[in-house]
């Protein structure tokens, strides 16, 4: 088989989970298969990066300069404890070190003009994956595994110019990336590649987004054709439910890339929201796998799933650290452009509408919002639209959202009677509601005291623990 395996920070924040790992991708290839191994960056590092960004704000070199000690000491760690071979070790340290030496001399460049655009971010960004790979590269090496370790631009992934959030350009990446991959799978060989990062027409690094590695591991798969596509994290799978909150709750063997999406958009962890977009419309499938528990085979994402897995309901999923905006107005009602002037003032600065509900007399729209957002939210309703669109806005900074997603709701009577009865039957009170005409979820607001009350009723009433 032709697999391309994508490991998060997690599987790789010590010597220890790198052997570990690099001996879990010799056995496949051991076995014949050609692997595309897909890396991010060590945990953690990401968010260091962006603290630093701060320091350089402020001009604290001392600041960056214990940064890059910090940085230096993590991988260090990591190649003595997984590579034995010292001529490998040498080798690798002295990459390392040339990665380091580029970054503080970026971090330094950039403290003179005190100004961190997002172009420069997003090359700063880079640095944890791409310190990275060539640990994995020569910990191959240390097994006898010839491999290559190549960036995200090197392979061939090109993007737009979105910093912090680029897009692929598929047609042009499909052809890059299978000019550059192919010959080093006929030579079995192992490409390492670096995830969450591309480049633009201009050769400038961009990135992903956050979880962007899995975006990286499905565009490859979609330009090398390969047979499936794994993500390996430190979970067994999707679930039916948040674990800390239903200790019952099971891994789900199978979902629709429909059902996936529903989940990364609603908080799932361990897949990037876009991440099956490159995919949907193949034959690939995905699957999530748990790369420290080998025996438990994870759960699969496919584009025809077995009858058997169709069931009415598949998770239910806790958003907390939300708020809920209600704004009314009797000049609201009839207004044609009404809700769009409340979202594109709310959009100019970045806020990002959560969910919304509109009632039919509109007089009132009710939005929710990650709670990070909210005093920008409030601002920009006041001093742009108050008197002007709306006269009231009515706020509760803490609710939670739970989404109850599945495909097999479309079409079921008695779904929504089913999960609100189960609710009340808890004496939980339910703020706002919201479905979407395709069906394959329906979302509430609770009180963010009744979100853990409210999920395990609802898991109950669908008898999620018998769902294999």
């Amino acid at each position: 088989m032709r697999l391309v395996m994508k490991f998060g920070g997690t599987a790789v924040d010590s010597g220890k989970k790198i052997v570990h790992i690099t001996n879990l991708i010799k056995s496949y290839h051991d076995k014949g298969n050609e692997i595309v191994a897909v890396f991010s960056a060590v945990t953690g590092m990401t968010d260091e990066i962006l603290n630093v960004s701060g320091y350089v704000l402020k001009r604290d070199k001392k600041k960056i300069s214990n940064f890059i000690d910090k940085t230096r000491a993590i991988h260090v760690d990591i190649i003595q404890n997984s590579i034995k071979d010292k001529n490998y070790r040498a080798k690798v340290l002295q990459v390392v070190e040339i990665l380091l030496k580029e970054m503080e001399n970026i971090l330094n460049g950039i403290v003179l003009l005190s100004e961190v655009t997002q172009k420069a971010l997003d090359h700063l960004l880079s640095f944890g994956e791409r310190l990275l790979t060539p640990i994995i590269s020569f910990c191959l090496l240390d097994k006898g595994i010839d491999s290559v370790y190549l960036t995200g631009q090197e392979v061939g992934i090109l993007t737009d110019s979105k910093f912090g959030q680029a897009r692929p350009l598929l047609d042009t990446t499909k052809i890059r990336v299978k000019y550059n991959i192919d010959p080093i799978l006929r030579e079995n060989k192992i490409p390492v590649i670096t995830g969450f990062i591309g480049a633009d027409q201009n050769g400038n690094i961009t990135t992903m987004g956050r979880s962007g590695s899995d975006y990286t591991a499905t565009i490859i798969a979609v330009c090398i054709d390969a047979h499936e596509v794994w993500l390996w994290t430190d979970v067994n799978g999707l679930m039916t439910a948040d674990p800390c909150i239903v200790k019952e709750a099971k891994v789900l063997r199978e979902v629709s890339f429909a059902e996936a999406i529903e989940l990364s958009l609603f908080g799932a962890k361990y897949m990037h929201p876009r991440a099956l977009e490159p995919v949907m419309d193949t034959m690939i499938p995905v699957r999530i796998r748990n790369a420290f528990n080998l025996s438990n085979e994870g759960t699969v994402i496919s584009k025809n799933t077995s009858k058997s897995s169709q069931k009415i309901v598949k998770s239910i999923i806790a958003i907390r650290n939300t708020a809920l905006i209600d704004v009314s107005g009797g000049g609201m009602v009839g207004a044609p452009g009404t809700a769009a002037r409340i979202f594109d003032a709310l959009a100019k600065k970045s806020v990002n509408i959560m969910m919304i509900s509109q009632s039919p007399s509109e007089s009132s729209i009710s939005m929710v919002v990650k709670k990070a957002d909210l005093d920008t939210a409030i601002t920009t309703l006041d001093l742009t639209l108050i008197d002007k669109v709306i006269k009231n806005v009515k706020v509760n900074e803490d609710v939670a959202v739970i989404a109850v997603v599945g495909s097999g709701m479309r079409g079921i009577k008695g779904v929504a009677a089913k999960v609100f009865s189960s609710i009340s039957k808890n004496n939980i009170n339910v703020i706002m509601i919201a479905q979407g005409s395709s069906e394959l979820n329906l979302a509430f607001v609770v009180n963010n005291r009744d979100c853990e009350r409210a999920v395990k009723s609802v898991h109950d009433a669908f008898m999620l623990t018998k769902i294999n």
